[in-house]
């Protein structure tokens, strides 16, 4: 680990973001496994997501507090919660235009809005939910 520390501190690259991103990696496989399979299952789009986001919440809240923010603090959960409506509201709006539009492929469609969510998440878990 210290290896990827200097690394990101010669890129001028935070630590933080890259522990983020890692365990971003991590949480999406998770989440992204769960709405596959909901899916594959028959669901409706808005339901697999939910349930993605739900089972994901629990799953990524003690890995991003601890692992990435240092922080274990239960209380935080409902912040974590905000968050996490949040992105799942734009996920449902964004998968709803792209259905709109003709591109069907929902599991593509679900793939293109990750990096969007990741970028929004981050920021929000830093100044919102584990903030200094």
């Amino acid at each position: 680990m210290k290896v990827i520390e200097e690394i990101c501190r010669k890129l001028n690259i935070s630590y933080r973001f890259v522990k983020f991103l890692f365990v971003g990696v991590i949480n999406t496989v998770f989440g992204y496994s769960v709405f596959a399979l909901f899916n594959f299952l028959g669901f409706h789009y808005s339901l697999s997501t939910f349930l993605a986001t739900v089972l994901g919440i629990l799953f990524n809240f003690k890995t991003t507090g601890c692992l990435v923010f240092k922080n274990a603090d239960n209380k935080l959960i409902f912040r974590f919660l905000l968050v996490y409506g949040f992105t799942y509201l734009l996920t449902v709006l964004f998968l709803g235009v792209f259905e709109r539009i003709n591109m069907d492929n929902m599991y593509l469609n679900y793939a293109i809005l990750l990096p969007f969510n990741a970028l929004i998440s981050y920021f929000l878990m830093k100044k919102f939910v584990f903030k200094p």
